[in-house]
């Protein structure tokens, strides 16, 4: 859902996500989750405007495993059903960064989605925060979500970064096959990435 300001700092992430995985830890509860949005891109060095913290949960359950850890934490948004987004939805204070917690009930066969189907659970990478590691959706998925909402304060950031560090281009062609993406944003999309960095 996205209502925080877009000024958070890579400091506020890692410390939200620390001290929420702290507080599962404590409950002994391991919930099946992935971090997404713009917060991933910025835990993997991609300097993105990023206002809050989104966690896509596996089930429902999830999401109530970590609300339940989180009770401490100010509610903003009790865990519900969002017809509109298809999404089981909660949204947490932790020191001052909004937390969401979601699941995304929408099925498809493609593997190249950020929040639905099997995309984000097999396309990951760990990233450390403090003393955890913690699984985070690739930049493949995310750029690919990026241009289809047509960000470029966004998607430009991302292209740079994926062409200094790499990628995986078949994951990346798939991503944009799932959004349906016209054929004319691959083109520019191929021809940034083998410019390089701008």
């Amino acid at each position: 859902m996205g209502d925080g300001e877009a000024n958070l700092r890579l400091d506020d992430v890692t410390s939200a996500l620390e001290t929420t995985l702290t507080a599962l830890s404590a409950s002994g509860r391991t919930p099946k989750y992935r971090v997404g949005g713009t917060g991933a891109a910025l835990l993997q060095g991609v300097p993105l405007p990023v206002g809050d913290v989104d966690l896509l949960a596996a089930r429902r359950e999830d999401v109530h495993l970590i609300a339940a850890a989180l009770s401490s934490f100010p509610c903003l948004h009790a865990a519900s059903w969002l017809p509109g987004s298809a999404q089981y939805f909660a949204r947490y204070d932790v020191n001052g960064v909004h937390l969401e917690i979601s699941t995304v009930e929408r099925e498809t066969d493609s593997d190249g989605m950020e929040c639905v189907g099997s995309g984000p659970w097999r396309h990951y990478v760990l990233i450390t925060c403090g003393s955890y590691r913690v699984p985070v959706v690739r930049l493949e998925l995310r750029l690919a979500t990026e241009l289809l909402r047509d960000r470029p304060d966004r998607y430009e950031p991302l292209l740079d970064h994926m062409a200094a560090q790499g990628f995986d281009p078949d994951l990346l062609a798939r991503a944009m096959a799932a959004h349906d993406l016209p054929a004319e944003r691959r083109r520019m999309v191929a021809d940034r990435l083998a410019s390089g960095p701008r």
